[in-house]
């Protein structure tokens, strides 16, 4: 047997004959699951600076309205 006919061979042996977008399919559904996570954890912080508003007016009741030291960055 001559090289060639050695490549053909490990060429025929290897040839898949499948759909290879269904074989794929796996790795969309894990990144839809993921990205649909991330997606919830992230609307889960929507409006809540609003849930803790009677605190937030708590706080500034206690240590004056100026809001002048509080805050990020003050």
């Amino acid at each position: 047997m001559n090289l060639i006919a050695q490549i053909a061979m490990a060429a025929a042996e290897t040839e898949h004959h499948g759909n290879v977008a269904l074989e794929t399919v796996i790795f969309f559904a894990i990144a839809a699951i993921i990205f649909t996570f991330l997606a919830l954890v992230t609307l889960s912080y929507k409006n809540v600076a609003n849930r803790h508003s009677a605190k937030a007016e708590a706080w500034a009741a206690k240590h004056g309205s100026d809001g002048h030291e509080a805050g990020h960055g003050h």
